[in-house]
């Protein structure tokens, strides 16, 4: 390449970087938080009904800002803070500290900004020792006319009246509340201490009551749980007693049930022996009868009786043939000595 290219490409770049510096020297950009205030050559304001102010205010946007013509200082739109003590005197003539905080910040229209650009652009840090003052004026006379009730029960018409109280010179200063709290109100005599004394009393007394009612409640209750509980263990130890009668019933009867069997198989077979003797000796008697029957039929066969058996004279009472034989013996008969005398004696005798 030639020498004159390259003296060609480096005036172009530094043509640029110059271009760029200037830019930057000249372009001015506002924050959202904050304003320009532009003054200067050209810099008055025209269009809007603010061409008195001899500046111009840019908000949210930049401008080019001609150095050594124009100066271009910001002003913060954000919020602010001032802590309020004020010791002042109620209605009722009792001294009362107040401690309270308001939160401000400059409008966000340009009449505010510019009302607060004349007042506070250089001394910013001024703005919360102005707010302190304006406010401890307006509660010192608004709390002169209130009592220390009022105070304690009331404390948002406090406050309402304050910032109503307020709001012009706020406006005049370009400045907006957005928020004034009270936040502790004192007394040195011990008034408010005082005031709330009997209610404290009464609800002490409320809760004493409440609390001896709990606890009668509470013994109530556990008498008559104990209560529960004991016939509870009553009604169980009765079920367990009587579940343990029946488990030694069922026991005794279980120990017994083979004796008993026992005695019940030797009792029935005592039974049956006693019924097969019966049947044995009617078996017998049966056989006797038919023996002696057949030996009478017999001996009517042959032409003569069977011997009888004749009832004793000497032995009343006694079955037919069952009397005494030597009862009956005759003196002087043979064979009546004994059971030898045969046949013909027997019926002699008769």
């Amino acid at each position: 390449m030639s020498p004159e290219l390259f003296i060609a490409a480096g005036g172009i770049l530094v043509a640029v970087v110059v271009l760029i510096l200037v830019f930057k020297a000249v372009w001015r950009v506002a924050e959202p938080n904050e304003a320009l205030i532009i003054s200067g050559l050209g810099a008055r304001r025209r269009g809007d009904g603010l061409d008195s102010l001899g500046f111009k205010i840019i908000t949210g946007k930049g401008t080019a800002v001609l150095p050594g013509f124009q100066t271009a200082r910001r002003l913060r739109l954000d919020t602010r803070s001032a802590n309020l003590q004020v010791s002042c005197v109620t209605q009722q003539g009792i001294p009362v500290h107040i401690r309270g905080v308001v939160i401000y910040k400059v409008g966000d229209d340009l009449t505010s900004i510019a009302n607060a650009a004349r007042r506070f652009l250089d001394q910013q840090d001024f703005m919360t020792g102005a707010i302190h003052e304006l406010f401890t004026g307006h509660l010192r006379s608004i709390i002169g006319g209130l009592t220390v009730e009022d105070l304690i029960l009331n404390r948002e018409r406090l406050t309402s009246e304050t910032r109503a109280s307020a709001a012009d010179e706020m406006s005049k200063l370009g400045l907006i509340v957005d928020s004034l709290q009270i936040q502790e109100i004192d007394d040195e005599t011990g008034y408010i201490a005082n005031l709330g004394k009997p209610h404290a009393a009464k609800v002490a007394a409320t809760a004493r009551i409440a609390e001896a009612q709990r606890d009668q409640e509470a013994t109530e209750a556990e008498q008559v749980a104990a209560a529960n509980k004991a016939a509870a263990w009553r009604d169980a130890q009765i079920k367990q007693a009587s579940y343990q009668a029946e488990i030694d019933r069922a026991q005794a009867t279980s120990r017994q049930a083979g004796p008993l069997s026992e005695a019940s198989a030797r009792q029935e077979v005592v039974v049956q022996e006693t019924r097969a003797a019966e049947l044995e000796a009617q078996l017998s008697e049966q056989r006797l009868q038919s023996r002696t029957q057949a030996r009478r039929r017999q001996g009517v066969r042959d032409g003569h009786a069977l011997p009888g058996r004749t009832r004793c004279p000497h032995r009343p009472g006694r079955g037919r043939g069952q009397g005494d034989r030597t009862a009956c013996r005759r003196p002087g008969l043979p064979g009546q000595a004994g059971r030898g005398g045969g046949r013909g004696s027997r019926t002699a005798a008769r």
